[in-house]
């Protein structure tokens, strides 16, 4: 229940709760972990959002090691563009990437930035059967990202998740600028891709 950080409820009434341990709640409550976690469903009628601390770092590091691990996120997407969004969310929604090249590549070098770049475009694109994405070439899709591997960085934290990473310059989907100098664009050239696993 410590391990467990409340990040996320569809009820305004109940994000007060936000940045709370189930533990925490727990306690406040004199009910077991178990109860209060399905206590807080039913009172939010949905699906809660958490953080789970269930990673050891020493696995991240060998995951980083392995040569045929593709580097993905199931962190969210969101946009500051407006305002800081309600809910909080795992900071990896704003810097997982950016980890990844500042922290494991650049900082302690654990692989080079060759083998991370792969491992981030090609590798997974070939996992997924996904044609003409994931490299640089005639005939593929221009789908670039340009990042300065000097400053490229996380800055989101479980306290302030809500900050963009630094770094990145530009991000062409589809051929089309989404991120200039630094700024989003309003384009939204994104498209829904389906690899060979994709059954209608």
């Amino acid at each position: 229940p410590t391990g467990i950080l409340l990040v996320g409820f569809r009820s305004a009434g109940m994000r007060p709760l936000i940045g709370k341990t189930l533990a925490d709640i727990a306690t406040e409550r004199g009910v077991a972990p178990e109860v209060a976690a399905m206590d807080l469903v039913v009172e939010d009628q949905s699906r809660i959002g958490v953080v789970f601390f269930s990673m050891a770092e020493e696995n991240v590091r060998k995951a980083v090691r392995t040569p045929w691990v593709s580097f993905a996120s199931d962190g969210g997407s969101f946009t500051l563009a407006d305002s800081v969004p309600a809910n909080s969310t795992h900071p990896r929604a704003y810097g997982n990437f950016a980890r990844l090249l500042g922290r494991y590549v650049r900082e302690e070098k654990l692989i080079t930035l060759e083998e991370a770049v792969r491992r981030l475009t090609a590798l997974p694109a070939a996992n997924l059967g996904l044609r003409r994405r994931g490299r640089l070439a005639p005939g593929s899709y221009a789908d670039v990202v340009v990042f300065d591997p000097a400053k490229v960085a996380d800055l989101a934290t479980y306290e302030q998740p809500h900050l963009y990473a630094v770094g990145v310059r530009h991000v062409v989907v589809n051929g089309t600028a989404a991120l200039r100098d630094g700024q989003a664009t309003d384009a939204r050239p994104g498209r829904v891709v389906r690899g060979r696993g994709w059954k209608k």
